[in-house]
């Protein structure tokens, strides 16, 4: 193994792999269509994790859709199919219920595709991962579910209005020896769940040249086999974030994880140089946990002390005049463009200790930076090769003015002009404090 840079790597198993290729892909309409090409060539084997999915979902959406039961069902005519959802919130008031995902169990039954409920949670807490392993030869990890589940996931960069929530989330794409972690992982859940022997694994090949870990979430005393469980994703971003110098960069769903908030909170107090900055991307409104991510940020702003080296902005979908909010589903954290990280964890203490979460981790500097130059196109509406400087300046001279400017058109009841808004992040409600309570509500 490669000596590891600063910030370092996750201790214990499975360790950094090396010879493997990453490809981060971004919003569902890139991943859905990758997703379904990858499925139709399997040969041996398709093993999927979900915190919930939707039978009729569309994985492709020009010319004759290919929905998700369909394909699924014909590759299990030809192939060993499992499919291990999250059993559903026991309190029928939460979604998805017990009720609903028995129902897309039975829908997949019928079509003769394998499905395992796992139950196996803490009280009002959920597996949340999202992974698909095929052949023990390629995996997806990452944010994004196959469902239409509070929205529809399917959605592009360009982020057209569609009279509806829009929806950006990132998932990876990736091949080598880290598959096997991956595989690994669904082998131990589904022996946990069902009882059931389990067809030994291959050792995937090499195939590139990304050293990489992947690191999971997976609370104690809930399978027999990691019975001190595992925080791995947490110590991930503990070690990251400590080591930045120039910049972290984070979309989330959620950021009131206070081991996380505490971090970034010194790093503003006793930032490591006058170019440090921190940019966070954010759901205007998250689906639970609003004043617990907006209290936080109110420290970090009290932190930052009017240096200006924090933003906090959402997404909007804009189109004659009306504008959409674009929910910000994906995990993504950028450090000083060599370490980055993307998965189903969300910065809140349901993700980084309750739920069963999975995250991929690389130093790799080179893929660390491209990722964030891809993602600063789609939400600075430029060209990559005008955003690619030192991030502080683009920072001032894009991100802060840009989202500025359309808060204030907001507040004015004026049309938006570009898709970014700076975030009103002024609350320091009580509510902030009710952050083990917002956690009780499972979310995807």
């Amino acid at each position: 193994m490669l000596d590891p840079p600063a910030g370092g790597w996750a201790a214990g198993e499975p360790p950094p792999r090396l010879g493997n290729a990453l490809e981060v892909l971004i919003d569902g309409a890139e991943a859905f269509p990758r997703i379904a090409s990858e499925l139709r060539a399997a040969e041996s084997h398709v093993y999927l994790t979900g915190w919930y999915v939707s039978p009729d979902f569309a994985l492709t959406r020009e010319g004759e859709p290919t929905v998700f039961r369909n394909l699924l069902a014909e590759l299990a005519d030809r192939v060993d199919v499992r499919v291990l959802l999250w059993a559903g919130a026991p309190l029928p008031l939460f979604r998805p219920s017990r009720r609903d995902v028995r129902q897309v169990r039975q829908a997949l039954a019928e079509a003769g595709i394998r499905c395992a409920l796992d139950s196996r949670e803490r009280p009002m807490h959920c597996h949340h991962e999202k992974t698909i392993v095929i052949d023990d030869r390629v995996a997806f990890v990452g944010g994004i579910d196959v469902t239409s589940q509070d929205g529809d996931r399917y959605d592009t960069s360009d982020h057209p209005a569609r009279a509806q929530t829009g929806w950006h989330d990132v998932t990876t794409y990736l091949r080598g020896p880290a598959v096997g972690d991956v595989a690994d992982h669904f082998r131990l859940r589904w022996r946990e769940v069902t009882n059931e022997p389990f067809p030994s694994p291959s050792a995937p090949e090499e195939a590139g040249s990304v050293e990489m870990q992947i690191v999971r979430t997976v609370p104690e005393s809930i399978y027999e086999a990691l019975p001190r469980g595992d925080f791995r994703i947490l110590e991930s971003y503990i070690r990251a974030f400590r080591s930045a110098e120039r910049l972290i960069y984070i979309e989330n769903q959620f950021l009131w994880a206070r081991e996380i908030y505490e971090i970034l909170c010194e790093k503003l107090r006793s930032a490591p140089s006058d170019d440090f900055r921190i940019v966070a991307v954010l759901p205007a409104k998250p689906n639970n946990g609003d004043d617990d991510t907006r209290g936080a940020l109110a420290e970090l702003i009290e932190a930052d002390g009017d240096r200006g080296r924090f933003l906090a902005c959402t997404l909007y979908a804009r189109a004659n005049g009306v504008a959409d909010p674009v929910y910000v589903h994906a995990k993504v954290a950028v450090v000083d463009d060599r370490w980055l990280t993307v998965g189903s964890a969300n910065l809140n203490e349901h993700s980084l200790f309750n739920d069963t979460e999975m995250n991929v981790v690389t130093h790799d500097a080179g893929l660390s930076r491209e990722t964030r130059l891809r993602l600063w196109a789609e939400h600075l509406e430029l060209p990559q090769a005008e955003i690619d400087g030192v991030p502080a300046e683009i920072v001032e001279r894009y991100w802060k003015p840009i989202s500025e400017e359309q808060l204030a058109r907001r507040r004015a009841g004026e049309p938006l002009t570009h898709r970014l808004v700076l975030l009103p992040h002024v609350s320091r409600s009580s509510g902030r404090l009710m952050g083990p309570l917002q956690g009780l509500l499972v979310d995807g």
